[in-house]
C-alpha cells in the first residue's frame, strides 16, 4: 500500500517514530481546513500503525512551529470545517494513547499553543514565544481555555488567557508546559533522543501508561479513577510482552518487545 500523499503537511517514519511537519511556513504555518484534515489523516495512520510508537509534531522552518488559524485564509474564504478531532487533528481527538512529541521550533501562539497543550511532552528553542492572543483579535481561545486550565495553576491560566500576551519558553517551562529549553541546533537531538527512551519500553505499557493517566484525571476523586476500567492496561497485564519484561529483567538482558 502505497503511503498517503499531502500538500501542506509532511510525514516521515524513522524506526518506530512517526515525524509530522506542517509545511507552510511562508504562513508561519498556520493551518486552513485542508491542513487540519491532513493533519487528522496523520494521526489517524499513527494510531492505527502497530510498528509505530511515538509521534512528533513541529513547524517547518525557523521561525514558527503554528502560527494557529490562518486568519487571511478565513477572511477571504469565510468559515471553514474542522475533522472531528478538533484543531490539527489532535486536540479534540481523546482515543489516542500513543505519546505525541512537541518539537517547537519557532512561536506556538493561538492554536499552535493548542497543539502543545494538546501533546504529552514538548521541548522548545530558546527564542520560541508562546500565547493565546484571541481576546486580542475579538476571539477567545475555545478548547485552549480548557486545556490550559486544566495544564497550569489557575492564577497563570487567567494571565495567559486575559492578557493574549505573549511570553517566552523560559516561562513557558516555569509553568509547566513544557518540559525543556535547548538551544535551536539542539532540538532534533533532544527530541530524538526523548522518542527513542520511550521506544526502549513496552508499547503496550505506554499505551496503558498513558490511558490510565489522562483517563484517570477525568473522575472527581483518586478513589473513582482507581475504580475506573481502563482496557488498555488490562491488555497489557495479558500481553506477552508482560512476561518478556520481567524474563529479561531476570536474565539480565534487554528486551524483546512485539507489542503483543
Amino acid at each position: 500500500m502505497s503511503a498517503p500523499s499531502y500538500d501542506h503537511i509532511r510525514v516521515e517514519k524513522i524506526g518506530s517514530a512517526t515525524r509530522i511537519e506542517i509545511n507552510r511556513p511562508r504562513r508561519s504555518n498556520s493551518l486552513h481546513s485542508e491542513s487540519h484534515f491532513e493533519l487528522d489523516r496523520a494521526f489517524s495512520e499513527f494510531n492505527s500503525d502497530a510498528t509505530q510508537r511515538v509521534a512528533v509534531i513541529r513547524g517547518a522552518g525557523s521561525r514558527a512551529f503554528c502560527a494557529g488559524t490562518d486568519l487571511k485564509d478565513l477572511a477571504v474564504r469565510g468559515e471553514r470545517p474542522l475533522p472531528a478531532t478538533g484543531f490539527a487533528g489532535l486536540t479534540e481527538r481523546f482515543d489516542l494513547f500513543k505519546p505525541v512529541i512537541a518539537a517547537i521550533n519557532g512561536d506556538a501562539v493561538g492554536g499552535g499553543m493548542e497543539i502543545v497543550l494538546a501533546c504529552d511532552l514538548a521541548i522548545a528553542v530558546e527564542s520560541a514565544r508562546f500565547g493565546l492572543p484571541e481576546p486580542r483579535v475579538g476571539l477567545a481561545a475555545s478548547g485552549g481555555l480548557h486545556r490550559i486550565a486544566r495544564s497550569v495553576p489557575l492564577k497563570c491560566a487567567m494571565d495567559i488567557a486575559l492578557t493574549g500576551r505573549l511570553f517566552g519558553a523560559v516561562e513557558a517551562l516555569e509553568f509547566g508546559l513544557i518540559n525543556r529549553v535547548v538551544p535551536a541546533g539542539a532540538l532534533e537531538a533532544a527530541v530524538g533522543e526523548l522518542a527513542d527512551q520511550i521506544c526502549l519500553c513496552a508499547p503496550q505499557s505506554i499505551r496503558a501508561t498513558k490511558e490510565m493517566i489522562m483517563v484517570g484525571l477525568e473522575e472527581a476523586s483518586l478513589e473513582q479513577a482507581f475504580a475506573r476500567s481502563y482496557p488498555e492496561y488490562q491488555k497489557m497485564l495479558s500481553s506477552s510482552d508482560s512476561e518478556e519484561g520481567a524474563a529479561a529483567f531476570a536474565e539480565k538482558r534487554e528486551a524483546n518487545w512485539t507489542g503483543r
